[in-house]
């Protein structure tokens, strides 16, 4: 098969040679810079693409008289706070040496460290309201962990200025879907360089190195001395440390590969099948083998194989979080539930591997990782509230965890005051309740209730409270609820039952079940009276 030569990769230093090519990009960037007031904003991630630019621009704007460097630059990077911890450590160090060079040098320069709201970080979802691990079908990371901080960030810039001038180091050669995307901009073009970004109002886009192959930026990198005082040759080292087969190449031909094709992300990012770049980095250097532990414990979220999908279903709840079920027909046409949250025991097995795998990695890692934290006291204080003021887990998880792993006092104080059983008392009720957990679910869940509502002025709203918690337990187990929702199917579909609230889907979309028959009676909450 030939290749097609139109769509093969060329250097961007072709035409002009390398030093022509800089310079003309250099008076573009001053050009731009100085045509307006509008604040630009920098997208960095630590990557090559992005130094490439941060460095282009520094270099630039350093050029200028100091008299008219006046227009602020920010520097975002959005950390997850469950980025490669390598990786993340590259940024930070990043971050402060451009803070500092910027001061020294009066550069225009600011760099942002941005992070998610602590209710829309990864532990808090996953562990705290029990969302499973990410999928394509259920992505619900990316918008809250990487989106919604640098939104907010540039919809603030546009909010005080009016305009923004995003900068980011996307390339046509990257991938085909990004091509595709930037050509979209183009066709939207507004002035010589700029294009409208199509998901945030009144932000232009600025991408200096578009038509750049992953070598151009390489060669720009190993021959361009870093502003900041990074050594662009340790993050091609960790280039290399990611790939497969550790090595940088040099290009020779269209055929050969070419170094930095690895990409780094979330170290629990289940959206793909593995993390090769980690488990390279631990192949490649035997200094990074204290990331095993991180590899290990991502790699139990897995859900694909047969295997991982049943264990996967087995520490899921049947039911939604409001108690209410899902439910699908297969292929066959038989009735398959759909999974739900992590059940609580599973939540605490998270927490616990957590914090266990964050010990290891400050036992067994260089001295930059002592002081590591895989999730922060805030997170932790979120996933309490959660689990005791939502969800009534009232044996109030997440301090029982912290002491016997961290092995010292947990350092908050209690999320609820006046609890009605201590732990031995629930241990107690649920050893009264035998193998039956709903029925322990539900008479703990209605004691935490009554408690809540014993200390308020008003009791409005009690009976609605209560009469939703014995709803939520109603069921025996999943073959239960999976049969009643069958049955009232099958009446809905012929006419005999008109739900109580008054819901309106049609026969062949996912059922919502969450009201129960009105002639029948919850026997649970009776043997609980």
């Amino acid at each position: 098969m030939v290749k097609n030569k139109a769509n093969t990769p060329k250097s961007a230093f072709q035409q002009y040679g390398f030093s022509e090519t800089i310079s003309f990009l250099a008076d573009e960037i001053r050009e731009l810079y100085l045509a307006d007031k509008i604040p630009w904003v920098i997208g960095y991630s630590g990557g090559k693409d992005s130094t490439v630019i941060v460095q282009m621009i520094w270099n630039a704007i350093f050029d200028l008289p100091l008299e008219e460097r006046t227009k602020d630059i920010h520097v975002i990077s959005t950390d997850t706070l469950v980025e490669n911890p390598v990786v993340a450590l590259w940024v930070s160090q990043s971050l402060e040496k451009m803070k500092k060079a910027s001061a020294k040098q009066q550069m225009p320069i600011i760099p942002h460290r941005l992070t998610p709201k602590v209710t829309d970080t990864f532990w808090v979802n996953l562990i705290g309201k029990g969302y499973p691990a990410p999928r394509n079908k259920f992505r619900w990371c990316t918008e809250r962990l990487k989106i919604s901080p640098s939104h907010n960030f540039i919809c603030d810039m546009v909010r005080n200025n009016g305009e923004a001038i995003l900068v980011l180091g996307t390339r046509k050669a990257e991938s085909s879907a990004r091509a595709h995307n930037m050509l979209q901009h183009e066709k939207r073009a507004i002035r010589d360089r700029l294009t409208p970004n199509l998901s945030l109002i009144n932000s232009l886009v600025y991408t200096p190195i578009e038509s750049w192959s992953n070598d151009d930026v390489w060669t720009y990198l190993m021959r361009m001395s870093n502003p900041w005082g990074n050594r662009n040759k340790d993050l091609l080292t960790m280039y290399r440390g990611a790939t497969a087969d550790g090595e940088c190449p040099l290009v020779v031909d269209s055929n050969t590969p070419s170094c930095g094709k690895s990409r780094f992300g979330c170290w629990v990012c289940t959206l793909v099948e593995e993390d090769k770049s980690m488990a390279a980095m631990i192949q490649n250097d035997e200094e990074k083998e204290w990331m095993l532990p991180l590899l290990e414990f991502r790699n139990e979220f897995e859900f694909r194989s047969p295997k991982a999908r049943k264990l996967e279903r087995s520490r899921r709840d049947y039911r939604r979080r409001a108690g209410h079920i899902s439910y699908y027909t297969d292929v066959a046409g038989n009735f398959q539930l759909v999974p739900g949250p992590y059940k609580q025991d599973t939540r605490a097995y998270w927490l616990r591997r957590l914090l266990q795998t964050q010990n290891l990695l400050q036992e067994l890692g260089p001295k930059a990782i002592k002081h590591l934290e895989l999730i922060t006291i805030t997170e932790l204080q979120e996933i309490r509230r959660i689990w005791v003021v939502e969800r009534h887990e009232i044996e109030d998880l997440v301090v029982t965890i912290y002491e016997e792993e961290m092995d010292k006092p947990y350092p908050c104080q209690s999320i609820e005051d006046n609890l009605v059983f201590n732990r031995e008392s629930l241990s107690t009720l649920k050893e009264a309740c035998g193998q039956d957990e709903l029925h322990y679910e539900l008479v703990r869940n209605l004691l935490d209730i009554e408690r809540k509502y014993s200390t308020m002025n008003s009791r409005h709203g009690l009976f609605k409270d209560i009469e939703a918690e014995i709803k939520k337990c109603f069921y025996e187990n999943a073959d239960d609820a999976l049969e009643r929702a069958k049955k009232k199917n099958i009446a809905k579909n012929a006419g005999d039952l008109i739900s109580e609230d008054g819901l309106q889907e049609k026969p062949e979309l996912l059922f919502q079940i969450s009201e129960l028959p009105s002639n029948k009676k919850n026997k649970k909450y009776v043997a609980s009276k």
